[in-house]
This record gives structure tokens, C-alpha cells and sequence, in this order.
């Protein structure tokens, strides 16, 4: 049980004082004894005591000496420290609490002052480490249920990506393989992990607007009329309404709505600009063009990679972003990017490099 108690540590080369202090308080609390300075300094770094009784006048290392030395040390720096001393002039009193002093306690010592001073200072040192360990238990639990909510929101996410494609057979994969490319600009560009996560859901849910657009459109083989293209243009505005209300950490809503718009103007629902546009978004397109071009639709066949590479490079600065297109390029004509054919347990998607000649988007289209 004595362990239990708080363990206070007396410094003072005088043996009556000492003795004094020892009588007052070894009912209470478990005691330490220096009687120089760098002795005070080794006890505490080793026992790192609740509190420190702390003469000044001292020969060698004097008390502020010895408070400086703890309080510039990582493992002591919090051990409260009293100062007992003869000094009564405001000076002296005023440099204690500057070194890091929390109290003073003067000479002659009356007992029930001592023990009200260290008591004291004690349970708020007490008090302060207790706190302290509820806020890691705190914190804990809310890493905990972040994590938790992360997991809620992959999947509801990932859940809205596939009522579209359940819809919309002929794209199916296709918001995931976005994702994958998207990501993987974004990263080539130097952008935030957190960004990053961002373009990753707009991604996945930047179709998600056709969740109302006829499936006898979305499925038509053949040219579509002008009529049923106008139709399919709205699925931008539609998504944007769908997730404008959700409270994500990013502008998701923003991205998906921007998704289908270019430099020039010449893009959809708004003609806005390139001032106007998310760099987000205009990431998304890059990928979004990428992918869809190189992949069978019901009104075209697929385009191919070649093709698709000679658009972005035709329009890179026109309609699509520079930076985003010459990242694009690297990745497929350097770095050997291609999709890969599945999603980890959380639905991240996942990143995988190939020899540029493995490359095929068409027939890995045909495999998801």
C-alpha cells in the first residue's frame, strides 16, 4: 500500500530542515533525500517523483540551477517543484516562478502550511494526470468511431456507385476505374492525401446522377438523338442535387457537378470556365474521358487507348487541364498504369503498374 502513496522528493543540504520536513509529511507520503543538486537532478530522473520540495541556497548547484536542469528535460519537465527558502524579497520569489517554480514555501516551515502547500500541489499534479489519461481513453474511442464512420460511408458510397451500374450495365466498373485513375493523377501531381480521398469519392458517385436518366437511353445501341444526349447531360445537375445536402469534408457535390465542363466553356451544365473550376474537377475529367473513350459503349465501340491519348494530348489547355493531362500521359506512357480488377475490404480503390504494352483498357472493360 505505501507505494500508493505520492512520492515527494526534499532537497536541502541542511539536516534539520530536512529532518522537519520529514516528520511533517512521511505519514502522508513516500520520501526521497538529496542533499546536493545533481543528486536531486539523478533521483528525479529516475523515480520521477509527484513533487519536489527544492531548497535554493545550496553550495555547488544552487535550486534555480537544479529547476532549470528538470525543467528543460522532457521526463521531468512536469514534475511540480516548491522552492523553501529564507528569502522574503519579491525578486528572488519573482525568479523561482520564472525558472518553472509552482510555489514558494519559506523558512522557519510551519507544519500545516507545508502540508497544505504539498497536498495542494500534489492533487493537481494528480488531478492534470488523470485528465491527461482520459483524453488518450478519449481520443482512443474517437479514432475508434472515425474509423467506424469511415467504414459506414465506403460503403454507402460504394453502394450508390452500383445502383447506377445495375442500371446501366454497359458501365459497370466504370466509376471505380475512374476512381483508380483519378487518384492515381492526383498523386502524380503532388496533391494531399486528404485531396486525394476527396477525388476518390466524387469519383466513385460522379455518375451517380443517372440513377435518372431512362434505362432505354442509357442502354440504346446505336447514335443517340440529339434529344436522348440532352437527356443524359442532366445526370451532372441530377448528381450534384442528389449530394449537395451531404456533409462531406469535401466538395464532393461540386466535383460531380463540374465533371462534364471544360476549359474553353464549351463543357456542361453551366459553360463554366477554367477560373471556374475545381482543380478537383478537373482532375475527374482527365479520368472520367480517359476511361470512358477507351471503353465499349452501347452507342460506339470502344475507342481505344491510342485514341484516347491523342484527344488529351489535341486538347490539353483547351479542354483539359495541362497539369492533369501530362500526369495522365506519364502514368500510361511511362509509368505503365492499368486498372486493377478488383477493390480492397474498405472499396479503396486499387493501383497496380504494368509494362506499357500489358496496357488494353478495352479488354480489361470487358473483364470488370
Amino acid at each position: 500500500m505505501s507505494q500508493d502513496r505520492p512520492l515527494v522528493l526534499i532537497v536541502d543540504d541542511n539536516p534539520t530542515n530536512i529532518d522537519l520536513l520529514v516528520a511533517t509529511l512521511k505519514k502522508d507520503y513516500r520520501l526521497g533525500i538529496a542533499k546536493r543538486g545533481q543528486q536531486a537532478i539523478d533521483y528525479a530522473r529516475k523515480f520521477l517523483p509527484n513533487l519536489i520540495l527544492l531548497d535554493i541556497m545550496m553550495p555547488e548547484m544552487d535550486g534555480y540551477q537544479v529547476c532549470t536542469t528538470l525543467k528543460k528535460d522532457e521526463a521531468t519537465a512536469s514534475i511540480p517543484i516548491i522552492f523553501i527558502t529564507a528569502m522574503q524579497d519579491t525578486a528572488s520569489k519573482t525568479r523561482g516562478f520564472e525558472e518553472g517554480a509552482v510555489d514558494y514555501i519559506t523558512k522557519p516551515f510551519h507544519t500545516a502550511e507545508v502540508l497544505a502547500r504539498v497536498r495542494t500541489h500534489v492533487e493537481l499534479d494528480q488531478a492534470k494526470a488523470l485528465l491527461l489519461s482520459q483524453n488518450t481513453v478519449l481520443e482512443q474511442k474517437v479514432q475508434s468511431k472515425t474509423s467506424e464512420l469511415r467504414e459506414m460511408l465506403n460503403g454507402s458510397i460504394i453502394s450508390m456507385a452500383r445502383m447506377v451500374e445495375i442500371r446501366d450495365p454497359y458501365t459497370a466498373g466504370h466509376q471505380q476505374r475512374v476512381a483508380q485513375l483519378a487518384c492515381a493523377i492526383a498523386a502524380k501531381m503532388g496533391l494531399s492525401e486528404s485531396v486525394i480521398e476527396g477525388i476518390r469519392i466524387a469519383s466513385l458517385l460522379h455518375d451517380v446522377g443517372k440513377i435518372r436518366i431512362p434505362v432505354a437511353i442509357l442502354s440504346r445501341a446505336g447514335t443517340l438523338l440529339e434529344a436522348e444526349l440532352e437527356v443524359i447531360k442532366i445526370h451532372s445537375q441530377i448528381g450534384f442535387e442528389i449530394l449537395k445536402n451531404i456533409p462531406f469534408p469535401w466538395p464532393v457535390a461540386q466535383m460531380v457537378f463540374q465533371h462534364h465542363e471544360r476549359l474553353d466553356g464549351s463543357g456542361y451544365p453551366l459553360g463554366l470556365r477554367e477560373a471556374d473550376l475545381l482543380l478537383e474537377s478537373k482532375i475527374l475529367t482527365v479520368a472520367d474521358v480517359t476511361e470512358a473513350k477507351s471503353s465499349f459503349r452501347p452507342y460506339r465501340p470502344a475507342l481505344g487507348l491510342k485514341a484516347t491519348i491523342d484527344e488529351l494530348k489535341e486538347y490539353r489547355g483547351i479542354y483539359y487541364d495541362k497539369d492533369a493531362v501530362d500526369a495522365c500521359l506519364e502514368l500510361l506512357d511511362k509509368d505503365g498504369f492499368t486498372f486493377a480488377d478488383a477493390e480492397d475490404k474498405e472499396g479503396q480503390p486499387i493501383l497496380c503498374v504494368a509494362s506499357p504494352e500489358t496496357i488494353n483498357l478495352n479488354q480489361l472493360r470487358d473483364r470488370l
